[in-house]
């Protein structure tokens, strides 16, 4: 997924701008989509530069990785919250295109990321995100139980 998040151009109404620039993330569940997208997104500029006659410079940066759950720590999780909240605890399957650096820190050491949700109804990255305080009590203890049943593993 490609979302444009940021343009900036000009500085006023009535004078068209001799720079534009255009930032935004590429999300993706495999390493082989993001070298495509890559790839892509540089023929498109191509391509633009050539029809307007201008230059267009493509600047991609792989800023996270894809996030990898080590699958016997996400149960062990699991069943910590199983612990904490019983049948509320589930296994999310589907797979989410959040952008989030827990994953670079898989790479390193095996983990398990997981959500605890909130109760304002606005997903993360959303402008109209407020934190949930009231969530910091469950994630605290799910952390101190997995510290418990795993700190010796």
């Amino acid at each position: 997924m490609v979302s444009i998040t940021q343009i900036h151009a000009g500085s006023a109404y009535n004078v068209i701008p001799g720079e534009a620039t255009l930032a935004g993330t590429v999300r993706y569940f495999n390493r082989e989509t993001a070298a495509l997208v890559t790839e892509r997104m540089q023929a498109l500029c191509d391509g633009a530069a050539v029809a307007y006659g201008c230059t267009v410079t493509l600047d991609m940066r792989n800023v996270f990785d894809v996030l990898e759950n080590d699958p016997t720590l996400s149960q062990a999780m699991l069943g910590v919250a199983a612990g904490l909240v019983g049948d509320l605890a589930m296994e999310k399957t589907e797979l989410v295109m959040g952008s989030e650096d827990f994953a670079d820190m898989l790479q390193v050491v095996p983990g398990a990321y997981c959500t605890v949700g909130h109760g304002s109804g606005v997903p993360l990255h959303n402008a109209g995100y407020v934190f949930d305080d009231a969530s910091l009590p469950l994630g605290a203890a799910m952390l101190a139980r997995m510290m418990e049943a795993r700190g010796a593993a």
